[in-house]
């Protein structure tokens, strides 16, 4: 009867594998900015409902929910890249 064929060991590692190797570790300010961002729009927001709108840039209005919402959204999205 015939010997089946032996498979190769040495087969290339998959895509995933080879980019999970090649993740670099954030830098080490990663950190830091990302929570005072998402600090930073926290207190934006808090801010502006205090103040019923009129603070922190006073001719904003309710647009400062957005920018403090983006600002976290910021933070957010570092968290995202974050190793």
């Amino acid at each position: 009867m015939p010997e089946s064929k032996k498979r190769k060991k040495d087969t290339p590692a998959r895509p995933e594998m080879q980019q999970a190797a090649a993740a670099k570790p954030s830098p080490s300010w990663w950190a830091p900015v990302m929570v005072t961002l998402m600090v930073l729009g926290l207190a934006w927001v808090v801010v502006t409902y205090l103040t019923q709108g009129s603070w922190p840039v006073p001719g904003l209005g309710n647009w400062n929910l957005a920018i403090g919402f983006g600002v976290m959204l910021v933070g957010f999205f570092m968290t995202l890249r974050w190793r």
